[in-house]
């Protein structure tokens, strides 16, 4: 018979919270940010800390009396363990110096049965033969990269906190004169006009063919990667990679295209080249040429760049050769659906996109 496992959780830390916020009123400020009833394993101190919460927010006293007067009035005293329950909370921690800690405990472990739980639910997308793995595998990263946000998420700052940083940053653009908001893309005429490009924003680069779209952004990127040091994914889906390169060399080495092309380099070029690798080579910029990518494929990809790089800044050369996921009347219905997947990736991972 197989063995049954028992969810991750500490009956023990859900207690050292509830005992330490009952022998100190202020324990309860350290993890109301972060801690909710939902996170606790035991349903009876769920609904427990739910009251406790309750009357903090009613900025009623805390201690055993008033929590069990509200139990009580919710005719659950019983259900909770009675009065006995409740003293035994009070004898079991002498301190509430370490609630905080606790109650990263039980955060943890609800972080745990929720990976769990989505991983279930991950297993029986796999076994449905009616959906196609990459339909699969999207939901999977996306169940997975949500609650890994879910789990690192800001708790609430004060606003003189968020003043102090703003009045910083508005300063240091004062000095600077040149100072953004938003990613600079090292035009200035461009970043005067869109402060920069700021996060979450889709941005479409229209131009007739010919008139030097795949320049243009990857000088973008160029610029975001080596001057402004931030991590920076570029989709080729026209270009191979070597091409890229190549351009990249031209640019950052200040040396004539057709020499490089050609192979008649002299001694100052093969300097400049070598000096260009070196800076190239330091630049967290990285290239994807795989040719008509979908939405989805893209997505996967550039999460994974978020979690390992801290992606900031995406292009996509060009947005009219991805392909949609599925059939669709026309090719207006398509780019449509892509640019609508394109500007969701761009607020999910909160950084600017050129396509």
């Amino acid at each position: 018979m197989p063995e049954i496992k028992i969810p991750p959780h500490s009956e023990e830390a859900e207690a050292c919270v509830l005992g330490s916020i009952l022998i100190d009123k202020d324990a309860i400020v350290s993890v109301a940010e972060f801690l909710r009833p939902e996170h606790f394993y035991n349903e009876n101190n769920a609904l427990i800390f739910q009251a406790l919460l309750d009357l903090y927010e009613e900025r009623k006293p805390i201690d055993i009396v008033t929590l069990k007067d509200e139990l009580k009035k919710r005719k659950i005293l019983t259900k909770v363990g009675g009065s006995a329950y409740l003293a035994n909370l009070v004898n079991q921690v002498p301190t509430a110096a370490h609630v905080e800690e606790y109650g990263r405990i039980i955060k943890d472990n609800y972080t745990k049965r929720e990976l769990i739980s989505a991983a279930a639910r991950i297993t029986e997308s796999a076994f449905d033969e009616s959906q196609e793995a990459t339909e699969v595998l999207d939901r999977a990263e996306q169940a997975i990269f949500a609650l890994s946000q879910k789990h690192l998420r800001q708790v609430f700052l004060p606003v003189k906190e968020i003043l102090a940083e703003s009045f910083d940053r508005l300063d240091e653009l004062h000095k600077t004169a040149g100072g953004l908001r938003g990613i600079p893309t090292g035009f200035k005429d461009l970043d005067n006009t869109l402060a920069g490009m700021q996060d979450s924003n889709l941005i479409i680069l229209a131009a007739r063919p010919g008139l030097g779209k795949t320049a243009f952004a990857l000088g973008i990127a160029q610029h975001v990667a080596v001057k402004e040091k931030l991590p920076v994914g570029f989709f080729s889906l026209e270009m191979s990679k070597e091409e890229l390169v190549d351009r990249l060399l031209i640019s950052q080495a200040d040396i004539d295209a057709w020499k490089l092309k050609t192979g008649r380099l002299d001694e100052e070029d093969f300097t400049k080249l070598s000096e260009a690798m070196g800076e190239l080579a330091e630049a967290p910029l990285f290239i994807d040429d795989t040719p008509a990518l979908t939405v989805l494929e893209m997505r996967t990809k550039a999460r994974r760049l978020m979690a390992e790089h801290g992606l900031r800044f995406l292009v996509v050369d060009y947005l009219q050769l991805m392909r949609s996921v599925r059939q669709l009347e026309n090719r207006v219905q398509e780019v449509s659906e892509i640019s609508m997947g394109l500007k969701n990736l761009a607020r999910e991972l909160k950084i600017p996109i050129l396509a």
